[in-house]
């Protein structure tokens, strides 16, 4: 059951109704666990059966944890929660003929739990909160990977409908709704039709989609990311923010603290943090090593195959490379001007992450190695080719969402746009939320439904 679909209408419409006719905390539980089975169930009920599995094992062994934090016994169940865990995951992964849809984003969730724990965070003694925490419908998907710090404290009280908060979540929904369907859905199929058969596409083509490809995937991931958000504020929950204006990063570790934050984060503290810990006394060699593990985890994570792992190794490359010459590109900045040196460094943090992600989009590293031979071949060529299909009113219109995009994006980090319009008067505020929904229905893309992220 994807957001776009009648069928969600129709669940969350009920929700919504039911959950808020009671101001009280056991019914509104009742009815999202109800809608969070419905909603996971819907894709095959052996989903819930293991996502339920899976729940059940962490709280139980979470508890098991807690009680002999003191004792030779604790390590021993710590690696038995993370072998489980990463076990299962990777024999659903690789090894089974089904891999449940959002397992790899709850699973994290269980994995920071149970290490939170072990560093002496308390453990959730309601089944039903904890549930609720790894199951909540509206990030079950892709995400955003909730800590339980954040979202348990949460799920402690009874929400009463707020108007303010409702209508914001609403914008959010709204905005995540261009950016799928104006942008990545519009965008989406006629880069499949390059990167299916790569070998039948010109130079220009392959420098165009390699191009728009980041684009693409951006927004259909933000666009998720603020469906999921919007869906979880009118709902009465703040969810962690995904996505800070990545395409502005003048490095690729900028990049990645900018760009699918709750996966970089959780990597960075279980995973880079501890493994850092245990190379220091190996200098800076200590620190890549650790760097390059991370960003393979990163790839891995992603999928099977060498593509991925790939794609892991070439983002951790880039990070050593920019931690070794950092000080060399002050210099060259100071000398250059900070401005001029951003619009550089930016451009080149794009251009990098945009050939890696060849690694991430297409199936094999010997495809890879087509589109980067010939990624400057073929310029002579017709502007039949450059439409890919798509006419040029639609390119217009493709190319004014995606400035539109970052120009609303530059101005919310400024100015809370949310908040903004809130100060508006009605005439000025319906205007906006009208053109929106009019740009949405007559130049979206309907009829893709499937999400880039739900595959992992």
């Amino acid at each position: 059951m994807e957001f776009l679909t009648l069928a969600f209408v129709a669940l969350f419409g009920v929700t919504f109704l039911l959950y808020y006719a009671r101001t009280n905390r056991t019914w509104q539980h009742a009815v999202l666990l109800l809608a969070s089975g419905t909603f996971i169930a819907w894709y095959h009920w052996e989903y819930l059966a293991v996502a339920l599995g899976i729940t059940l094992f962490t709280f139980v062994l979470g508890h098991a944890l807690h009680r002999r934090l003191d004792t030779p016994r604790a390590p021993l169940l710590l690696w038995t929660g993370i072998g489980g865990l990463v076990g299962f995951w990777i024999l659903s992964r690789y090894w089974t003929g089904m891999f449940p849809l959002g397992i790899s984003f709850y699973t994290f969730q269980a994995l920071a739990y149970l290490i939170e724990i072990y560093w002496e965070e308390d453990p959730e003694d309601d089944l039903l909160d904890f549930t609720l925490y790894m199951l909540l419908f509206m990030k079950f998907l892709s995400g955003p990977i909730e800590r339980g710090q954040h979202l348990l404290p949460q799920l402690k009280t009874a929400k009463t409908f707020q108007y303010t908060e409702v209508t914001r979540g609403m914008k959010l929904l709204a905005w995540g709704c261009f950016l799928k369907l104006v942008i990545a859905d519009r965008i989406g199929p006629l880069l499949d039709t390059v990167f299916d058969r790569v070998g039948e596409a010109s130079g220009i083509q392959l420098l165009l989609a390699t191009g728009l490809y980041p684009i693409q995937l951006y927004a259909d991931f933000a666009g998720y990311t603020c469906m999921a958000i919007g869906l979880g504020r009118m709902m009465g929950f703040q969810l962690s923010p995904n996505f800070d204006r990545p395409f502005i990063a003048e490095s690729t570790g900028e990049l990645w603290r900018r760009w699918h934050i709750s996966l970089s984060s959780w990597v960075r503290d279980y995973v880079f943090t501890p493994l850092n810990a245990s190379l220091r006394g190996i200098g800076r060699a200590g620190l890549n090593l650790s760097l390059l593990a991370t960003f393979v985890v990163i790839g891995v994570w992603h999928g099977a195959g060498w593509t991925f792992a790939l794609y892991g190794l070439f983002q951790g490359v880039l990070v050593v490379w920019e931690t070794a010459l950092k000080t060399r590109r002050d210099r060259i900045a100071e000398r250059m001007g900070k401005r001029l040196w951003h619009l550089i460094m930016v451009m080149r943090t794009y251009v990098f992450f945009a050939l890696s992600l060849l690694f991430f989009r297409l199936s094999s590293v010997s495809e890879v190695g087509h589109v980067y031979e010939h990624l400057f071949d073929g310029f002579r060529t017709n502007i039949k080719e450059l439409r890919l299909g798509m006419t040029d009113h639609l390119w217009i219109v493709f190319s004014i969402a995606v400035v539109l995009m970052f120009v609303i994006e530059w101005i919310n980090s400024r100015t809370d746009l949310i908040l903004w319009s809130e100060r508006q008067k009605p005439a000025v505020r319906w205007t906006v939320y009208f053109l929106l929904v009019l740009l949405i229905f007559f130049y979206g893309s309907f009829g893709v439904e499937n999400f880039i992220y739900v595959q992992f």
